[in-house]
């Protein structure tokens, strides 16, 4: 092969020129690359949102959620489709294939929304919506306003009027939801008896109140000289002016609206109330822009919440509840100290070998060298620094310096010979650039599986691979450019014999010329280990990604489905002041009421892991003891997590739904599974959506007598809603923002359900006729929420882990139980989200290993132009499987996804041992035509040196990851712990295994060649 490094060796100042053009760009790269938790990954995600005020679910579902559903269901690339019918709304989640592009799905909802119009209720306020959303995306930040003499609903109206806006315009910044309270409103409380008792429809009450502040132009008018506008008094603002309103005239003297109702102001709804560490509080929820960078969005809020306080009133308090940013700023610092550690680890390898400062500054400058080269290319493919980028750069610290080891170590080697470094460069450059261009092809090949793997999980994986073949690339051109260059500079004449074999090489070298005089106990042994290896990968728990200390936590309060919002938020309050008692609590915001009627949602972040001592998990097992004496309430908690999978997030991490052609045998079996379910060891904090327990007063119509009193039903659904409903009658326009009058009966007089029998309804005569004239009424469950997947009624049961327990095992034992159980035909059962996920990966674990295996052979194969020696090299694989699984085993880690990575990474670290043996055992046969087993064990302690210092440099480039403890460190730790366990186990063994593999095949091969005209048949000649 031609002598590449030459050209850079005889041009040393243009080398180094082309050094710092890449040391700069590389520096200017890593301060522009984006910083976030993870690759950003974008899930083509719509909701679909109408409303029908007043409606059942039922109503909702059949009139307005399944004409949609119909045209929807039409749409290409839709890989899920669920929704939720509850009262007067309905809500489709719409979840496409990875390869649609979100803004042509959008076009296809919004025509699809069109198609469905004429199905829909002509009731139907307005058109159906939809908005485009990411099921990973997390809140960013959470603020928490509170205040000891505001009431809640100014608090709101600064939220709602000032900050909402104003963060929203804050660059990075996309979604900005608040919660906990209502905007201000003026609440008009009828009393039902006294409408009857003066005889006044509710058309009359709100026809008043509506002239009472209309806005309409008047006009204007003009003089010679001057154009003028007219103007009237202003709307009314305040609740006392309404009280005079004249609603009437009764008998020569007239009703005011203060004589029928209680006039106040208040919030537009009473059922929706927030907590901050136990205070009353408005919440800001912050979610940033997709691609935008978390840390200088999260940076530039904090900058503007001096300015945000002085806008709003002095005695409202502003807390940063929530941070999304302090977990990852501390995750990001741990890896970029898990990375120098790495460095440090690599360098004090190579000096302990060569025990040469110019040796050592070498290689060393190929690990920055490398790195800074791979920010390059990063940032021109607009990839970010996060946890998997940052993990790839630190396993590829190993890596990277392994091949300026190998060129380093043989030019070193020809020095010691009686060479000059210059000479010695030259040569010993162009002696193993075909092997270290073996070993980092080979290494990169491993990964082209994982870049065409399709789903969540292979987009994922891809930045990291590309990453780290980038950093394997960038490597293999600093060894062949610059290594010989600052090796011909650097190193001096030496015949010394620092580097003569050691106590250790002369062990290797008895212990090897045991094993070729031995070779069929080394043939049992991997033997042995190849079904070792298979053993071991069936039995070893499996999990998807392991589990996450985020130190934030996320709670769903579910209580009976028919509760008050009183007792709702009585227990409410009594979950948070037992979660913020604990210690390891810094913050607990959350919020009930609002769209959900029997439930809440807790958002918890943990003190630094420094401070807390305990994972988040440990945490959770606290509280849930602590929680579960409440009766009639639960609060389900999960660790907050980086990767969530799935549009249908409840109480738990993980989701099995059901559907079934009707409701009552959807309600039968999720009543079963769940009791099933709940049996399993492992699985916590069991629950489902199905909400068919509510209460609902049934008014039964007699039709004919309805016609006699000459009333329709649009008149009776109208007064009801205007009764019960929180009616918005009204609206009052203000400079920052708009506010509804709202109208209901009085709370006093709905107190029980013989309200009903003083509800009168005003028919076509204009005459008020008792309802109950002409219906009856009783008390029944109904359904809260009707759902549905793919168009059908379903229930999602949801559970989470408890600690140590793997997801594979639990996955075995639903399906077992789902087997048992012997589901009619009419009833699907299948798992979602995240364990929806974890089955297709483990599906395709296996075909994702053997691709990686033939993808290498194959690559291999053309390197060596030879269909033998690259299943030589590969004989390397079964020893790192097992060593990996069996350090899985002892450290009682699951071989999740990120396990799985190292296993497949080992794939290609461990046959560069193999490759440095044969590329010189080929080279030394061929040159000085003697045995294979002459070549091999001449090859073997020739490089015995370069493997164990580049196996060391990968070992100690894992430790950091394996037992490193900060902050997001059970993310990295699978993958250290395969590589370190894989790489030991296979030292030890592919030592003495690829030699002797090497003779066998080597013989194998001479005999093909000899006989192949006897085996082909008698056409050929010999």
């Amino acid at each position: 092969m031609r002598n590449i490094s030459s050209l850079f060796i005889n041009r040393p100042i243009g080398t180094s020129l082309l050094g710092a053009l890449i040391i700069l760009a590389g520096i200017l790269a890593f301060k522009l690359l984006p910083v976030s938790q993870l690759p950003q990954i974008e899930f083509p995600t719509i909701v679909v949102q109408a409303a029908l005020p007043g409606a059942n679910p039922t109503i909702m579902a059949s009139s307005v959620t399944t004409p949609l559903e119909r045209q929807l269901g039409k749409i290409s690339g839709v890989s899920e489709m669920t929704s939720t019918s509850g009262s007067g709304s309905s809500r489709i989640v719409l979840q496409f294939d990875l390869s649609r592009k979100i803004d042509g799905a959008a076009n296809d909802v919004q025509a699809a929304i069109n198609a469905s119009l004429n199905q829909l209720p002509k009731e139907l306020p307005a058109v159906p919506t939809y908005r485009k959303v990411n099921p990973a995306d997390a809140p960013i930040m959470i603020l928490s306003l509170t205040s000891d003499t505001l009431k809640k609903e100014q608090i709101y109206d600064a939220a709602s009027s000032i900050l909402q806006q104003k963060i929203s315009q804050i660059e990075g910044v996309g979604q900005v939801n608040i919660g906990g309270s209502s905007l201000p409103s003026i609440r008009i409380d009828l009393n039902p008896h006294l409408l009857n008792h003066y005889g006044i429809s509710l058309e009359n009450v709100t026809q008043v109140i509506n002239q009472a502040h209309s806005i309409t132009p008047k006009g204007l008018f003009e003089d010679d000289l001057k154009s003028y506008q007219i103007e009237t008094s202003p709307q009314i603002f305040s609740s006392h002016q309404y009280n005079p309103l004249i609603i009437s005239y009764k008998n020569n003297s007239y009703v005011t609206l203060k004589d029928i109702a209680k006039v106040y102001d208040s919030v537009e709804d009473l059922k929706n109330m927030g907590y901050a560490d136990g205070k009353p509080a408005v919440i800001l929820i912050i979610f940033k822009e997709p691609g935008k960078n978390v840390i200088e969005t999260v940076d530039r809020i904090q900058k503007e919440i001096p300015q945000l306080k002085s806008l709003i009133h002095k005695d409202i308090d502003l807390t940063v509840s929530l941070d999304r940013t302090l977990t990852i700023r501390a995750s990001l610092f741990d890896v970029e100290k898990t990375l120098l550690i790495s460095i440090i680890l690599v360098i004090l390898i190579v000096f302990l070998f060569f025990k040469d400062i110019n040796a050592t500054i070498i290689p060393c400058i190929a690990i920055p060298l490398s790195l800074l080269g791979t920010f390059i290319i990063m940032f021109l493919l607009g990839y970010s620094l996060d946890n998997l980028s940052l993990m790839a750069l630190t396993i590829a610290t190993g890596f990277v310096v392994d091949d300026a080891i190998v060129v380093l170590e043989n030019i070193n080697r020809h020095i010691e010979l009686g060479k000059t470094p210059f000479q010695a460069s030259l040569i010993g450059a162009k002696e193993v650039v075909f092997t270290i261009i073996s070993i980092s092809i080979s290494l990169v090949a491993v990964f082209i599986p994982l870049l065409f793997m399709d789903g969540i999980v292979g987009r994922f994986f891809r930045e990291f691979s590309i990453t780290l073949s980038i950093a394997i690339i960038v490597s293999l051109f600093v060894s062949i450019i610059f290594t010989p260059t600052m090796c011909s500079k650097m190193l001096k004449n030496s015949r010394s014999q620092n580097y003569k074999i050691n106590m250790l090489s002369k062990i290797y070298e008895k212990s090897l010329f045991w094993s070729i005089n031995h070779k069929k106990t080394i043939i049992l042994v991997t033997l042995l280990t190849i079904f070792t290896s298979v053993y071991l990968y069936k039995e070893t728990p499996k999990g998807f990604f392991p589990q996450q200390d985020t130190g934030r936590i996320i709670g769903a309060i579910q209580t009976d489905q028919n509760i008050s919002f009183i007792n709702l938020q009585k227990k409410f309050t009594k979950f948070i002041d037992i979660i913020k008692q604990d210690e390891a609590i810094e913050h607990v915001v959350g919020y009930v009421g609002g769209s959900s009627a029997n439930s809440g949602n807790v958002f918890i972040s943990l003190k630094p892991l420094k401070d807390r001592k305990v994972s988040s998990d440990l945490v959770i097992k606290r509280l849930r003891q602590k929680l579960s004496t409440l009766p009639a309430a639960k609060i389900f908690l999960q660790s907050a997590q980086d990767i969530v999978i799935g549009g249908r997030q409840g109480g738990a991490q993980f989701q099995f739904s059901l559907s079934a052609d009707n409701l009552t045998e959807l309600k039968k079996w999720t009543q079963i599974l769940t009791k099933e379910l709940a049996t399993l060891p492992g699985i916590a904090d069991i629950n489902n959506n199905q909400k068919e327990n509510g209460l609902e007063l049934f008014i039964n119509i007699n039709n004919q007598k309805k016609s006699e009193f000459n009333i329709n039903n649009n008149s009776i659904n109208k007064y009801l809603y205007s009764y019960f409903g929180q009616k918005a009658v009204a609206t009052i326009y203000k400079n920052l923002n708009q506010y509804r009058i709202i109208m209901e009966v009085d709370p006093k007089f709905a107190d029980n359900t013989k309200i009903i029998d003083g509800v009168y309804i005003n028919n076509s005569k204009n005459t008020l006729v008792p309802l109950n004239s002409f219906s009856q009424h009783h008390v029944t469950n109904s359904l809260l929420s009707i759902n549905h997947q793919s168009s059908f009624p379903s229930t999602t049961l949801y559970f989470n882990l408890l600690p140590g327990i793997s997801l594979g095992n639990i996955v075995n034992q639903i399906n077992d139980s789902v087997k048992t159980l012997n589901l009619p035909p009419t009833v699907q059962a299948s798992f979602q989200g995240s364990a929806k996920e974890f089955q297709k990966s483990l599906d395709n674990q296996p075909i994702l290993i053997l691709s990686a295996i033939v993808t290498v052979y194959i690559i291999l194969g053309i390197l060596y132009e030879s269909f033998i020696h690259p299943i030589t090299i590969l004989s390397t694989l079964p020893s790192a499987s097992v060593g990996a699984l069996i350090a899985l085993y002892i450290t009682k880690t699951d071989l999740n996804l990120i396990a799985l990575v190292g296993i497949i990474l080992l794939i290609g670290i461990v046959k560069k041992n193999a490759i440095m043996m044969i590329d010189f055992a080929i080279n030394v046969q061929k040159d000085n035509a003697i045995s294979s087993s002459d070549a091999i064990f001449k090859s073997a302690l020739l490089r015995f040196r370069p493997i164990m210092m580049t196996t060391l440099a990968a070992v100690l480039g894992a430790v950091p990851l394996a037992f490193g403890e900060g902050v997001g460190s059970e993310f990295r730790k699978p993958l250290g712990i395969t590589i370190i366990g894989g790489l030991l186990f296979s030292q030890l063994l592919t030592l003495y295994t690829t030699p002797i593999i090497y003779i066998y095949f080597d013989k194998l091969s001479e005999w093909f060649k000899k006989n192949k005209p006897k085996v082909l048949g008698n056409n050929y000649e010999k």
